[in-house]
């Protein structure tokens, strides 16, 4: 079972901050090909978290967690090619699901899912809520998962 880290920007030595918004980068942005502002702003919100695996003392897996109006989003959900498929996105996901849990058991956690991972996320208790879109010329589908 992989080590879950998670704090805020504030509570993150220099060091791994950089590794996260690194990872971030190169997937999403270098990767997916796909020139969008990745520092939005949003990771300095109050209640936002910040979640990562590492292995070899390199961050492989990260998501951002916030709170958006009594719901709770995931988003930011990445991992380095070399850590792809080992289970690590799906043990970041639940323990973001663990911890809004323990913070606010009623409120629903939503996220924006490439469209190609719509059927994973469902395998986490997420369903599609609404219709596909295109952001940055790459198709999504909102998803929520209920509380409890």
């Amino acid at each position: 079972m992989p080590v879950v880290r998670s704090g805020a920007v504030a509570d993150l030595d220099p060091t791994t901050l950089y590794a996260i918004l690194q990872l971030r980068t190169n997937v999403f942005v270098v990767e997916q090909v796909c020139p969008y502002p990745e520092l939005d702003g949003r990771d300095l919100e109050p209640g936002a978290r910040q979640l990562w695996i590492e292995r070899d003392g390199e961050v492989v897996a990260t998501l951002r967690l916030l709170k958006d109006d009594g719901e709770a989003r995931i988003g930011r959900v990445a991992t380095a090619p070399s850590a792809r498929g080992t289970g690590l996105a799906a043990a970041l996901v639940q323990h973001a699901l663990d911890l809004v849990a323990a913070d606010d058991p009623g409120a629903d956690v939503v996220l924006d899912a490439q469209t190609y991972l719509a059927d994973w996320y469902e395998r986490l208790g997420f369903r599609p809520e609404g219709n596909e879109y295109v952001e940055d010329g790459i198709p999504h589908v909102p998803m929520r998962r209920a509380a409890g």
